[in-house]
């Protein structure tokens, strides 16, 4: 495994995310993965062969490579986001395993915020679930472009092609208007291995792609071809060497790309300056893209402090106090216009407001509904929003770094939503 890491570059990696309702199936469909795949090492399945003959089974249970923390295990659920990493010849992957009861709802949002694709599972007896649908509404509010409906446990249904055809029929009528680039349904048996990794005997009427092979042909979002981001995280000053008394920005490149010699801005003051040169712990870069931690230098001094977010300067954002969002409720306590939350966007953090509660998610229609007057836990709806100061702002479809934040309650710090933007005001 270890080879084929090396190999592949580091561009042709997929982010997937797993949801499902409990008791799908979801930590045995990662746990068949990866054994399948084999990127699971000898004394790994000799310690689940050895827990599983301490819970009284026999054999293996694959959902104990990803059910990893203790309260899971007693449980028999998936409560924290578990990611796993393996690779075939064609691609690595990083698999986000997120939880599957509604109370956990918020560690789905943070395992798919970054995905490429997103597994959605379904139990073959249980069919679509108000929790399916949940999920495939914040799959689709999280911009994750593609969609692989695994109806598992098609064993428990005697492998019936009718049942997964109805399940089919389902879902991408039910999908048809959250703007996926792609929804593949695979029927698969994860306990018996069919159509995960290898197409096995009991569902030859089934003619597509088994579950490994839509992961591996699935495209990745190119966050480095996209507008160049990068929020400040530290600003430094070296006193030595040839860089003495410059400061350094700190921080990661969240998309896009840059080189020395760019023209950039820094927001919201809109100064602009050029990049002198990019450092890390290596040494300097000509260039770097998205998901590397350098320190950039400029050509001149200019006043940048932790929280500004430095863009090229002819792809800049819309700077904006007001603006509308989608977000997703996690807390139990429900949204209140009149309390004082924070905006923590990037790494600014900013005092603000609701302004108004446009709509709430019906989850069993999947259409908003107009004029409700609070969120509550789990639910996903569009508000107004005003910050106390004006923040640089992408809209999410568009950059899907600069255009996401966390809601937090001032008086408990507690994060209570995560935020989507979905429209800032023209440019002037």
């Amino acid at each position: 495994m270890s080879a084929t890491l090396t190999r592949l570059p580091a561009a042709d990696t997929l982010r997937v995310a797993t949801s499902g309702s409990v008791d799908d199936g979801k930590s045995t469909l990662i746990g068949r993965l990866l054994y399948d795949t084999k990127a699971i090492l000898a004394d790994q399945l000799a310690t689940v062969e050895r827990d599983t003959a301490r819970r009284g089974g026999s054999g293996m249970d694959l959902a104990l490579l990803t059910d990893g923390l203790t309260a899971e295990r007693e449980q028999g659920i998936t409560i924290d986001v578990a990611y796993r990493y393996f690779a075939t010849p064609r691609r690595r992957f990083i698999l986000a395993d997120t939880p599957g009861h509604e109370q956990y709802t918020r560690n789905m949002v943070t395992g798919t915020s970054h995905a490429d694709l997103a597994i959605i599972l379904v139990d073959a007896r249980q069919g679509i679930l108000p929790q399916t649908k949940r999920h495939a509404a914040l799959v689709a509010l999280l911009r994750t472009p593609h969609v692989a409906l695994a109806v598992n446990k098609m064993d428990l249904v005697g492998f019936d092609r009718a049942v997964f055809e109805r399940l089919r029929d389902e879902f991408l009528a039910l999908t048809a208007s959250l703007g996926f680039e792609s929804v593949t349904p695979v029927p698969l048996s994860a306990l018996e291995g069919d159509m995960v990794v290898d197409r096995g005997t009991n569902l030859d009427w089934y003619t597509g792609p088994t579950l490994l092979q839509v992961l591996e042909s699935a495209a990745t979002t190119r966050h480095i071809d996209g507008a160049f981001r990068y929020p400040v995280q530290l600003v430094s000053r070296s006193r030595f060497g040839e860089r003495a008394d410059s400061r350094g920005y700190m921080g990661r490149i969240e998309s896009g790309s840059v080189r020395v010699g760019d023209e950039v801005r820094a927001w919201p003051s809109g100064v602009a300056a050029k990049v002198a040169q990019i450092v890390t712990l290596d040494g300097t870069l000509e260039t770097a893209g998205a998901g590397r931690s350098v320190s950039l230098i400029l050509d001149r001094q200019v006043d940048v402090t932790r929280g500004d977010l430095l863009t090229h300067a002819h792809d800049a954002p819309v700077l904006a106090s007001e603006f509308a969002a989608r977000l997703a409720w996690l807390d139990n306590t429900p949204l209140d216009p009149r309390r004082a939350y924070l905006v923590k966007h990037g790494t600014a953090v900013v005092k603000a407001k609701i302004v108004a509660i446009e709509d709430r998610l019906d989850i069993h229609t999947l259409q908003p509904i107009a004029g409700d007057t609070t969120l509550s836990a789990n639910d996903i709806g569009r508000v107004r929003l005003k910050t106390a100061r004006a923040l640089p702002l992408d809209p999410y479809a568009a950059v899907r770094s600069n255009g996401s934040f966390l809601l937090i309650d001032e008086a408990t710090l507690a994060t209570v939503a995560a935020g989507l933007v979905e429209e800032v005001p023209q440019r002037g």
